[in-house]
């Protein structure tokens, strides 16, 4: 989102993880902006039962967990790499800093996190009322409007899929060749394609 070099100048430091390795802890003080460079993320919530639920998965050249800093509260989710990452990593000062110095990328920022609260607010809805094809559903259509593209192959996985809903991956899969079935989505190479 945010130009690296722009980052850089303002004192980013790129940092590696290893794949499953955690950024931070739900409950943590956030101090940090995080942008992707390469590799992928995912902020999430275990229950008590440690069911894991996934708010949200990030890849390159996007940033997360931003609300908590902005708001000065605790994190809601923990962040771990689902694959080997590099992330730049800027202090809350040098952030705030940068936003203040340009109002264009104040606002490119804004609009991602009025967009971040509409998925919530959609994701929220679904998981609450709805079953679980109408779920996954919903969540395809979700990604496949963010790429732009009439014919989209969905680059998650199944177990991603139901992290993303609140299901198991059983459900998931069942329901994803009844979607099949009825032609809503197709399966090529065990790919779906919406």
């Amino acid at each position: 989102m945010i130009i690296e070099d722009l980052l850089l100048e303002y004192g980013a430091q790129r940092i590696g993880l290893d794949k499953n390795e955690v950024l931070f802890n739900e409950g943590g003080r956030a101090d940090f902006y995080y942008q992707i460079c390469s590799g992928q993320m995912k902020m999430y919530n275990l229950t008590a039962a440690g069911k894991e639920f996934v708010q949200g998965i990030f890849d390159d050249e996007k940033s997360f967990g931003e609300p908590p800093l902005i708001g000065d509260f605790k994190y809601p989710a923990s962040a771990a790499a689902t694959k080997k990452s590099i992330l730049l990593k800027l202090p809350k000062e040098n952030f705030v800093a940068l936003l203040r110095a340009h109002p264009n990328i104040h606002l490119q920022f804004t609009a991602l996190l009025c967009n971040r609260l509409a998925y919530k607010a959609m994701i929220g809805k679904e998981v609450s009322i709805h079953p679980p094809e109408h779920r996954i559903l919903t969540l395809l259509r979700y990604l496949k409007n963010q790429n732009g593209h009439a014919e989209f192959v969905v680059d998650i996985t199944r177990q991603q899929i139901a992290e993303l809903t609140g299901l198991r991956v059983e459900t998931v899969i069942r329901c994803i060749k009844k979607l099949e079935t009825q032609k809503i989505v197709q399966l090529e190479n065990h790919k779906i394609i919406i």
